[in-house]
C-alpha cells in the first residue's frame, strides 16, 4: 500500500490520548517504525500524561520525536492540570498519577518546556486544510481566527514572566469572561457541549449539544482532529476524527485502546478514491491497553 506523505515528506500519524500508557505508546511507535522506518512523524492531540503509570516515558519519547521535527503535539487539559499544580493552582487529587513528573529532578524543565508547547496545530494534506485541538473548537471560528486565538493563548502561557501565565491559568471557570483568553483556552482543552449559555465540559445532553455538532452546521472547509472525549468512544465523521478511545478506562465496562488515524494511506493503485475527512474510513491503527489504569471513586 502507497501513502500520501505530509509536506515534510513523512507519513503523518494523528494519535488520541496516551495519559501516561507508555507500553502502548511504545508498541504504536515500534509498529510506526516496523511500517515506515523514521520516515513516520506523528501528531498527538494531547493529554499525554496522567492516569497512566508511565508519564515520564511517554514524554521522554515524544520530546526526543519533536527534538527531532519528527512530532508535534497540543496541550490537553492534563498537561495544565500538572502546570497548575506546579504553580499551586491546584492540589494533586487521588486519580492524579503524576508524581513521577513532579518528584523527578528534571520537573522545573518539564514544566518550562510543556507551557511552551502549543494549543492547537494546523497544516494541509492532499490540498485539504485540517487543525489538531484536545477538546474543541468554537464552531465560529474559521482556520485563520483558531491560528490567531492559538497563539495569543501560547504568547501568554509561555511567557518568560511566569506570572502571566499564572494568571491565564487560575481564573475559576465560574468566572469566565465569554471569549476571553481563559475562556478560550478551556474551550480549547475542555470543551465536549455548546449551548446558548456557552460552553461545557460535561457530555451534551441531547446530540445536537455536542460541540462538533455546531461546528458542523457552519460548513467550514477544514477538517478537526481531536481528543479529550473517551466516554464517546472512536468519532469518525465527514470532516472529524475524534482520537480518544480511552486506553486508560480499560475494564470500566469496555475494552479501552490508543487509536492512531493514518489519513495518508493508499491503495495498492495509489488512489485513495476519497477525501481526506470523508467516511466511511478505516485508515486506524488501534492497540489495546495492556489492563485497567484508572480506579475513579
Amino acid at each position: 500500500m502507497k501513502v500520501t506523505r505530509s509536506p515534510s515528506g513523512r507519513v503523518p500519524i494523528f494519535v488520541g490520548d496516551i495519559q501516561g500508557c507508555g507500553s502502548e505508546f511504545v508498541e504504536l511507535l515500534e509498529r510506526a517504525k516496523n511500517r515506515f522506518g523514521d520516515e513516520f512523524e506523528l501528531h498527538a492531540v494531547g493529554d499525554l500524561i496522567n492516569r497512566g503509570p508511565k508519564n515520564l516515558l511517554v514524554l521522554e519519547r515524544m520530546r526526543e520525536l519533536v527534538d527531532e521535527g519528527r512530532a508535534a503535539f497540543v496541550l490537553g487539559n492534563h498537561e495544565l492540570a500538572l502546570i497548575r499544580i506546579h504553580f499551586g493552582l491546584r492540589a494533586l487529587q487521588p486519580p492524579d498519577t503524576l508524581g513521577d513528573v513532579l518528584e523527578s529532578k528534571e520537573a522545573d524543565d518539564w514544566i518550562e518546556w510543556l507551557r511552551r508547547r502549543p494549543v492547537s496545530e494546523c497544516g494541509e494534506l492532499d490540498g485539504q486544510p485540517w487543525a489538531m485541538v484536545h477538546a474543541s473548537v468554537h464552531p465560529d471560528w474559521t482556520l485563520d481566527r483558531l491560528r490567531d486565538r492559538s497563539r495569543a493563548i501560547e504568547r501568554t502561557l509561555g511567557s518568560k514572566d511566569e506570572d502571566d501565565a499564572v494568571d491565564l491559568l487560575s481564573v475559576p471557570r465560574e468566572e469566565l469572561e465569554p471569549e476571553s483568553p481563559a475562556d478560550q483556552l478551556g474551550r480549547l482543552v475542555s470543551c465536549r457541549s455548546v449551548t446558548e449559555g456557552g460552553w461545557s465540559s460535561a457530555a451534551p445532553a441531547a446530540p445536537e449539544d455536542a460541540w462538533h455538532s455546531h461546528w458542523l452546521e457552519r460548513g467550514h472547509d477544514y477538517g478537526v482532529v481531536y481528543g479529550h472525549w473517551a466516554m464517546q468512544g472512536l468519532h469518525v465523521a465527514k470532516g472529524l476524527r475524534g482520537l480518544d478511545t480511552g486506553c486508560v478506562h480499560h475494564g470500566r465496562g469496555r475494552g479501552g485502546f490508543l487509536s492512531a488515524w493514518l489519513p495518508g494511506l493508499r491503495d495498492r493503485k495509489g488512489k485513495s478514491g476519497r477525501g481526506l475527512f470523508d467516511v466511511p474510513d478505516d485508515r486506524l491503527w488501534q492497540i489495546k491497553a495492556r489492563r485497567r489504569y484508572y480506579f475513579p471513586d
